[in-house]
């Protein structure tokens, strides 16, 4: 069962990082697959009553990999854990299989209760480096996390999420691995759909503007009773001062004009 295990882990790591040339450089020279093997031990210690035993166990292996895993943490099968540094995976975390994370990520507790506070990772989930996956939430299958998001709320199934807060910002479209949790092409950017649609909204404004102003010159009476209608009296005030701001700089000039010809 043990042996069975290990081939299956070595075996994801080289579908999945192509730098992984060989099993035997992948048994030797992994300390993700390391970690999973302490992890296994120190489970096994947790679950027959030996907790200090387990977390020694878990202790050491940290100290060997930099990869800290509670003993009580549930993993899945094929779990990946790329380059590894600074992972951490709370006590009550939950992983499902084929789920890859990568360094600095962690799955974290946001309580001091002695209950569920950690997130679940469900099938297929990436983990982008830096990410931080906070509380008793849900990762929904096949979704990935982009590299330094802050997740604290569930995510849907298949989707992508970036930024902090995490937001989603597209759907997965197909099934194929994808490294750091972000997909080759490019992403929508929310702070540049955040200008677009304020430039939206400032055209659309000019445009009213425009046509304000060409009806107060061509033809007031019409103008008038347009922004004496419901929901016109924001728009007219805002015109009429307008209107006033101008006035006294062209009184001023008329002045001015009739003192050069008296003089």
């Amino acid at each position: 069962m043990i042996f069975k295990s290990l081939q299956e882990d070595i075996a994801s790591i080289r579908k999945r990082d192509p730098a992984a040339h060989s099993w035997l450089e992948v048994l030797l020279c992994y300390p993700g697959l390391h970690a999973l093997m302490f992890h296994r031990l120190s489970n096994w210690c947790w679950h027959r009553g030996l907790r200090v035993l387990g977390r020694f166990v878990s202790h050491v292996g940290k100290i060997l990999t930099g990869i800290e895993i509670h003993p009580a943490a549930q993993l899945g099968p094929r779990f990946f854990i790329d380059h590894g540094t600074g992972v951490v995976i709370g006590e009550t975390a939950v992983i499902g299989a084929d789920v890859t994370l990568y360094h600095g990520v962690t799955l974290g507790g946001t309580s001091l209760h002695k209950g569920k506070r950690h997130p679940t990772l469900e099938d297929g989930v990436i983990v982008g480096s830096g990410a931080q996956v906070l509380g008793p939430i849900t990762v929904g299958k096949g979704a990935r996390i982009g590299a330094n998001a802050v997740v604290l709320t569930d995510v849907p199934p298949g989707v992508t999420m970036v930024g902090i807060p995490a937001r989603m910002v597209m759907r997965r479209q197909d099934a194929d691995f994808c490294a750091y949790g972000l997909p080759g092409e490019d992403l929508p950017d929310p702070v540049v759909r955040a200008i677009d649609s304020v430039r939206s909204q400032v055209a659309t404004l000019m445009e009213r503007v425009k046509e304000l102003e060409t009806e107060l010159h061509g033809h007031p009476t019409q103008a008038c009773a347009r922004l004496s209608q419901p929901g016109a009296a924001e728009t007219g005030d805002k015109t009429i001062h307008a209107e006033a701001v101008n006035t006294p700089a062209a009184g001023t000039k008329g002045r001015h004009l009739e003192r050069e010809t008296i003089s």
